[in-house]
């Protein structure tokens, strides 16, 4: 209860100090524009907080005061604009958030130098320095370089997006945001896992394809397979139909295994990875219910001792009918097996 106080006072906190900058940077824009009309061009106040005036005849603490705020609202607007149309992409996003986070880096940068030189500092000799020093540090920073380098090349070779579910060391999760440095994934139960982007050097991305969805249910062994196999070929347009997240099939492919109490029979259907395991739990409600109404039992999981009745024999017809309906099961899902070895 506690911590729930201290994080609900803290994020009010955090709301009006992020007020507070945003009523800051709106007055000084608007002295900015308005300020030739309502001080004297040349009057030392206007000076002072104009940037794109001389700053020889500025006050060096107004003109490092309106630096800091022209570069971090000019950067906080910019940023905010590339978070909205990121909104409205199914791709991109990634490339978004990598400008993003480079917009925040060089505003930061740029208000330095800005500031340093109007405090009289040789921005020019500065910055030759600061690329020697660059070099000799980036022998030492290493793993920072190979984190940048490897998030450029996820960004630009499309090797997943924001909003991507991939599994990277066994983790499986959806990217919520992909940085110049690190790359954050959640997971179903909300935890983030964050990696280094160099540390990505495989991972399986379960969204660029449609995934297979598996259900198996048993039967009894006394019940007559031709039967439930012509009831399936009846309904699976049904069970499309109850299941719009589905985008191709469902598909009946065939009996899995003899087990120890029933028969299993497998059915599968494609759908987009978000939706693979809610797929699978509706594939089994569909079949439960069709077994129901048809009176096909599912036998549970026991040994039963006793004398089997014996399996009514199928018409001729019906026996050729059922045939007919696996042979074409088995070519429309023709490949699936492979697919599901790669989920």
């Amino acid at each position: 209860m506690k911590n729930a106080r201290k994080n609900k006072g803290s994020s009010t906190l955090g709301l009006i100090l992020k007020i507070l900058l945003l009523l800051i940077a709106l007055v000084y824009f608007v002295l900015l524009i308005a300020g030739k009309w309502i001080f004297a061009e040349d009057s030392f106040f206007y000076v002072g907080i104009n940037i794109f005036s001389d700053q020889e005849n500025a006050s060096v603490w107004l003109r490092s005061l309106a630096y800091i705020i022209f570069f971090l609202t000019l950067s906080y607007v910019v940023r905010l604009l590339l978070k909205l149309l990121a909104r409205n992409l199914s791709k991109g996003k990634a490339m978004l958030d990598l400008f993003s986070s480079f917009i925040k880096y060089i505003a930061v940068i740029a208000m330095l130098f800005f500031i340093l030189s109007v405090w009289g500092v040789d921005t020019a000799a500065l910055l030759a320095g600061i690329g020697i020093l660059s070099l000799v540090v980036g022998l030492g920073a290493q793993p920072l370089i190979e984190d940048i380098i490897a998030g450029l090349f996820i960004v630009f070779e499309n090797v997943f997006e924001v909003g991507d579910i991939i599994v990277v060391d066994g983790f499986r999760g959806t990217v919520k945001e992909i940085g110049i440095r690190t790359t954050q994934i959640e997971d179903a139960g909300g935890d983030i896992k964050v990696v280094n982007n160099s540390d990505i050097r495989t991972l399986v991305n379960m969204t660029s394809q449609l995934s297979l969805a598996i259900s198996e249910v048993d039967i009894e062994y006394s019940e007559s397979l031709e039967r439930v196999e012509l009831i399936i070929n009846e309904n699976l347009p049904a069970i499309k139909q109850n299941i719009p997240d589905i985008a191709e099939g469902p598909y009946y492919m065939g009996v899995s295994k003899l087990g120890a109490s029933g028969v299993t029979l497998r059915f599968s259907a494609k759908c987009p990875e978000i939706m693979k395991f809610q797929v699978e739990r509706d594939l089994n409600r569909q079949i439960k219910l069709i077994f129901d109404k048809n009176n096909i039992n599912i036998p549970f999981t026991q040994i039963v001792v006793h004398k089997a009745k014996t399996v009514s024999k199928e018409k001729m017809a019906d026996a050729q009918a059922a045939q007919k309906f696996m042979d074409e099961q088995r070519n429309l899902s023709r490949g699936m097996d492979e697919d599901e070895g790669n989920q």
